[in-house]
């Protein structure tokens, strides 16, 4: 199984959209810096998962992911972020 997630820094209002087979080693390597050049280590502060999808295969999470980097799809996840900046803390 694959999974497609969204990631959200709070501090810089930042998003990141990825895919991986193994999405909670990834997003404690985002967190980490460990990816020196990527997007993630330009960012300080926590990045939290806002959403995940699980696939079946890599060509199906890299087809979804390239779905949800479109414009409809950051769409998708920023109504995501709006809900979760409601929800009480």
């Amino acid at each position: 199984m694959f999974f497609v997630y969204a990631i959200y820094n709070r501090k810089h209002s930042k998003i990141y959209i990825g895919q991986t087979k193994d999405f909670v080693e990834r997003i404690y390597l985002h967190n980490q810096g460990i990816f020196k050049t990527s997007f993630t280590s330009r960012y300080d502060g926590l990045w939290v998962l806002i959403y995940k999808e699980e696939l079946k295969t890599r060509q199906e999470s890299l087809t979804r992911e390239k779905q949800l980097k479109s414009y409809r799809g950051r769409e998708f996840i920023k109504r995501l972020i709006k809900i979760e900046d409601s929800a009480p803390l």
